[in-house]
């Protein structure tokens, strides 16, 4: 994204640089820093946010934009918000300073997989209630811990919760690819395990 004054970040590229900043890499996240992140936006963007512990240290945060039809299912976005390790000898730059260089390449770990699509979600909302905008289906933007490493103490858990069922959710976007273009790849049911074990009749 670009702002009228060149010599100008544009905010959102500004709050995602803070994001990357914040060491949510395994095996020792610092999650109570995220949400405590994920928490402000909350607070600027006029959204309800439910964090949700599913197991000890391991916080679900839910940002909710309540729609105009509480019948409606609502539409989930999700995250997460946990890193891989990084090894420091192979990178140009400090992984968790978010430098941006001249080109406006930020380097840093996460910054695709996955905390650009968490500031995207953000922003997205951001602007659609800048606008005015208001929509007859809830919108829950879900950020979970533990995903890098099997969400076993993450989204496993929170599925099983009463918390995720009062979402109601009726449709779910996750993680994608980067893409340099404006197109937008969608997978659906990526991963789901195919069983090709039948005997053939």
């Amino acid at each position: 994204m670009t702002s009228k004054n060149p010599e100008e970040e544009h905010p959102s590229v500004t709050l995602f640089r803070q994001y990357l900043r914040i060491r949510t890499v395994q095996p020792k996240p610092d999650y109570g820093a995220a949400v405590a992140f994920l928490e402000e936006r909350a607070c600027q963007l006029g959204l309800s946010c439910q964090k949700v512990e599913v197991a000890p240290g391991y916080v679900v945060t839910v940002l909710t934009w309540p729609g105009t039809n509480p019948t409606l299912s609502s539409i989930l976005l999700n995250s997460h918000t946990d890193v891989v390790p990084v090894f420091k000898e192979y990178w140009s730059h400090d992984p968790f300073e978010a430098f941006k260089d001249s080109e406006g390449y930020i380097y840093a770990r996460g910054a695709q997989d996955m905390k650009c699509i968490s500031i995207q979600y953000l922003e997205a909302v951001r602007r659609l209630k800048v606008e005015g905008h208001q929509f007859p289906r809830t919108i829950h933007m879900t950020f979970v811990p533990d995903e890098e490493v099997g969400g076993h103490q993450g989204m496993e858990l929170f599925v099983q919760r009463p918390e995720f069922q009062a979402l109601r959710a009726g449709f779910a976007l996750d993680e994608g690819l980067a893409n340099p273009t404006d197109a937008f790849t969608v997978f659906y049911s990526e991963r789901s395990p195919w069983c090709c074990s039948q005997t053939p009749t």
